[in-house]
């Protein structure tokens, strides 16, 4: 693809306003799954490390990830601090917790429902307040 006379190809790939523009899909290298892992919204996320060193195969966005989960924080909180995509999220937390730098606690699935009887008590009790 050629560029008009005057603009370089190079400027296709900045935004005025966030600057150099990276897609999703080369951050996971194309991948769309998570190599390990299922990431539930609600999962919690929790670095195993206080600081990540740099190595083969971990970027950026994987060490602020790192950073940001010193505290535990849900994959939603994550893919909404870092401004990315959920899939993407989910991709580089399998690619963290391969490597064990984060550990993840799913959320327990839900015990079965209380019977009507419970719910017509409450709405009943509110009801005589």
């Amino acid at each position: 693809m050629t560029a008009p006379e005057g603009e370089s190809t190079q400027d296709e790939w900045v935004d005025d306003h966030a600057g150099p523009v990276v897609r999703p899909y080369a951050m996971t290298r194309g991948r769309t799954r998570p190599v390990r892992g299922r990431f539930d919204l609600i999962s919690l996320v929790m670095a195993t490390r206080v600081r990540a060193s740099p190595e083969v195969g971990v970027g950026p966005e994987h060490l602020a990830i790192v950073g940001l989960c010193q505290r535990a924080q849900s994959v939603a909180e994550v893919a909404a601090h870092l401004n990315l995509p959920l899939g993407t999220i989910r991709v580089l937390l399998g690619d963290l917790l391969e490597r064990h730098l984060v550990e993840v606690r799913e959320p327990r699935p839900a015990t079965a429902q209380p019977d009507d009887s419970v719910f017509e008590a409450v709405i009943n009790g509110l009801r005589a307040l």
